[in-house]
C-alpha cells in the first residue's frame, strides 16, 4: 500500500501522484569522506502534512544527511533540496524551515530570551516572536536564566523555540528528545502532531524508537549510508506480524488441530500458544469448529525496536 505522504526509490526519482508539495526531495545523494562513505545514493520524498521518523544505527549517516539538506555540507553526488530548492536558495530560510541539530550551540552566559532575541535581529523577524515561542516550548519562567544553568532538557526546548522563530512550514530535527522527561517527550509528541495537523511537515531523527512507534507517520531507516526501506509506519508494523497468542485450557488439543490443518504453532505452556501464519479470525474459527473453548485471542506483532533490528542487521 502507498502513502500520500512518502515514497522511495532506488531508480531515478519518482514524484508521489496525488495532492500535496514535495517538501523533502533526496535525489541519489552521495556524501564521501576520503574513503569513507557517509550517504550513498539515497533517494525519497516527504510530502506536505507528514511526520516522518529519520532511523538508522550510529553512524549510519542520519546527521550527515540532515546537514546536506541544510547546504551544511555539500554533496559529492546528488542533489538535496526543500520545497524545490536548495537550502541556500531559499529566500528568508528561517520563514521556511526551522531545524535543530545539536542543543549545546549556545553561550552559556546568555540568557535563553538574549539568544531568541539575537538571532530573531539576525533573520529579520518580529521580536515579539521570541517572547511567543518562549511561551509555546513552556520556557517563559526560565527566559531570563542564564542558559549555563539550563538542564539538557531545557536546551532542547530552548532549540526548538529557535527553530520556531520563523513560523516555518518543515521543522528538522534531530534527537529532539535527548535529554526530556516523560511529561516533556509527551509535550514534544504532541506538539509534533498539532505542528503537521496545520499542513506541516517534521522530519525527525531519533534512536527513541518506542517513542517513534507513538509519533511518526512515515518511517525512513538507512544503515552504512544507504537506504534500507521506506514506508508508512502502519504498513511496516502490518507487515511483520509475528503471529496470533492463545490461551486456551485445551491448548495442547488446539496445537493438534492446528498441525492438522498444516498451520505452525508452538506450546507456550499447558494453556498458552502461538500460531504462525495466521489471523486472529482463523485461529477462531477453526477453534470454534472443533469445539474449542479460548480465553484469549490476540494478534502477537513486532515492536518498531524489533522490526528496526532485524532490518539493519541484514547486509545493505
Amino acid at each position: 500500500m502507498s502513502s500520500p505522504g512518502i515514497t522511495a526509490t532506488m531508480a531515478p526519482l519518482v514524484r508521489v501522484a496525488g495532492d500535496g508539495e514535495a517538501v523533502i526531495e533526496v535525489d541519489h545523494l552521495t556524501k564521501r569522506f576520503g574513503s569513507v562513505t557517509a550517504a550513498d545514493d539515497l533517494t525519497f520524498t516527504l510530502k506536505r502534512g507528514t511526520i516522518t521518523g529519520f532511523l538508522g544505527p550510529n553512524g549510519a549517516g542520519k546527521t550527515t544527511t540532515l546537514r546536506m539538506l541544510l547546504g551544511l555540507t555539500r554533496p559529492t553526488r546528488g542533489t538535496a533540496s526543500l520545497f524545490g530548492r536548495q537550502y541556500v536558495d531559499i529566500p528568508n530560510p528561517a520563514t521556511r524551515v526551522g531545524a535543530v541539530l545539536e542543543a549545546t550551540d549556545f553561550h552559556p552566559g546568555r540568557s535563553g530570551h538574549d539568544h531568541l532575541l539575537m538571532l530573531a535581529r539576525a533573520a529579520g523577524l518580529p521580536m515579539q516572536r521570541v517572547d511567543e515561542v518562549l511561551a509555546k516550548v513552556s520556557l517563559t519562567g526560565a527566559a531570563r536564566r542564564r542558559v549555563g544553568g539550563y538542564s539538557m532538557g531545557m536546551r532542547q526546548r530552548l532549540g526548538l523555540a529557535a527553530a520556531l522563530l520563523g513560523d516555518p512550514e518543515l521543522l528538522i530535527l534531530d534527537e529532539p528528545a535527548n535529554g526530556l522527561d516523560p511529561e516533556g517527550v509527551h509535550w514534544l509528541r504532541e506538539f509534533l502532531h498539532e505542528f503537521a495537523s496545520e499542513g506541516r511537515t517534521v522530519l525527525v531523527s531519533s534512536h527513541v524508537l518506542a517513542e517513534v512507534a507513538q509519533t511518526v507517520h512515515d518511517i525512513v531507516i538507512i544503515n552504512r549510508g544507504r537506504l534500507v526501506t521506506v514506508s508508512p509506519l502502519a504498513d511496516l508494523l502490518a507487515r511483520s506480524v509475528s503471529g496470533t497468542h492463545v490461551i486456551a485450557p485445551e491448548a495442547g488439543r488446539l496445537h493438534e488441530i492446528l498441525c492438522q490443518h498444516a498451520i505452525e504453532s508452538r506450546l507456550v505452556d499447558s494453556d498458552e500458544l502461538i500460531a504462525s501464519g495466521v489471523t486472529t479470525a482463523d485461529v477462531g474459527e477453526i477453534a470454534g469448529s472443533s469445539g474449542v473453548f479460548l480465553h484469549e485471542l490476540s494478534t502477537q506483532s513486532s515492536s518498531l525496536e524489533d522490526i528496526f533490528l532485524e532490518l539493519t542487521a541484514k547486509e545493505v
